[in-house]
């Protein structure tokens, strides 16, 4: 079985077939920035996006992505290694607090962004509301997807 994860085409070894996805990338591939919350779905850390779309990885098998494409925030960066403008717009807006949580939002962004580029406010409230920031408000989580959807219009 093969999977796409950050870019790179990845052969799942059969004892591996039937992980926790959430334990596989953490474990097997050390993507850590993949965080273990509540482990029931609930708080969104440890959203990855799966064929784009936001995913919880405590709650699939690794067979449940056999043929996906998958992105952890480990394969967020330009190939340069210079950030994402999203990335950029968390921290430039404030919007990383411990940090525990940033990962899923990125990525819950991310897959959102992708399929509408133009939101409201209210949209990304929306959008947002599978992923949980026990730190502080959403504010400057919400203004730096503000910030960053202008680079998802090319």
């Amino acid at each position: 079985m093969i999977i796409q994860i950050n870019r790179n085409d990845i052969a799942i070894p059969e004892r591996s077939t039937g992980m926790n996805l959430l334990t596989f990338l953490r474990e097997e591939l050390r993507l850590t920035g993949v965080k273990i919350g509540c482990g029931k779905g609930f708080c969104g850390s440890c959203t990855i996006l799966v064929d784009h779309k936001p995913a919880k990885a405590c709650q699939k098998t690794v067979v449940d992505i056999a043929g996906s494409s998958v992105l952890t925030i480990e394969g967020m960066a330009n190939p340069d290694g210079t950030l994402h403008p999203l990335q950029q717009a968390f921290i430039d807006a404030g919007a990383i607090q411990c940090g525990y949580c940033t990962p899923g939002m990125v990525l819950t962004a991310h897959g959102y962004l992708m399929r509408n580029p133009n939101p409201t406010r209210e949209q990304i409230k929306r959008a947002m509301a599978p992923n949980l920031c026990r730190c502080t408000g959403y504010q400057q989580i919400f203004e730096a997807i503000e910030t960053a959807a202008e680079h998802y219009h090319l």
